[in-house]
């Protein structure tokens, strides 16, 4: 069982519309890409943002709920169950979606919540922009998953080093 408060918390996340992602539909609207759907719910994981045209599908992460790899976010303390389940469902579905995205022949741009913030926007924005520019180009590309503003592979082992370090496990 859950407190009342704890329920208030839980239904007051939203779904659709959050900051991240108006951040998202705000720095496309200023590069110029409009004519986007939202939420478009004739393929598999109703995209944040979707061109059908150009077949990409853009998801906006947020970082505790879809687990970002990137931010070492810790398990919430009371629950654990339950969290441990819901991450793992959260997890497994956006991969059944993405699979079933690039099977479509659709590419799947996955931009994290942190990966919007300041100093961090500009170099997500170039991935995104890039990968729009080769369809709107008409560049052969093979559907895939691209994750947006991601950090080089060493930078993230480096980083997983820094939160053992600071978080040992007994």
């Amino acid at each position: 069982m859950t407190s009342e408060a704890t329920r208030h918390v839980m239904q007051a996340n939203k779904s659709e519309n959050t900051k991240p992602e108006l951040k998202m539909r705000q720095a496309l609207r200023e590069h110029g890409y409009t004519g986007y759907r939202l939420h478009w719910k004739k393929v598999p994981g109703r995209p944040d943002v979707c061109f059908p045209g150009r077949k990409i599908a853009i998801f906006v992460n947020g970082c505790f709920w879809h687990r970002c790899p990137y931010c070492g976010l810790s398990m919430p303390k009371s629950n654990v169950e339950y969290w441990s389940k819901k991450f793992a469902r959260n997890r497994s579905r956006d991969a059944r979606n993405n699979a079933q995205l690039v099977s479509e022949g659709w590419t799947v741009i996955i931009v994290w919540e942190c990966r919007l913030k300041k100093g961090r926007l500009e170099s997500t924005m170039q991935d995104v922009l890039a990968e729009l520019d080769r369809a709107s180009a008409g560049e052969p590309r093979a559907p895939r998953v691209i994750e947006a503003g991601a950090p080089p592979v060493w930078h993230l082992r480096l980083a997983r080093k820094h939160i053992q370090a600071r978080h040992p496990r007994h």
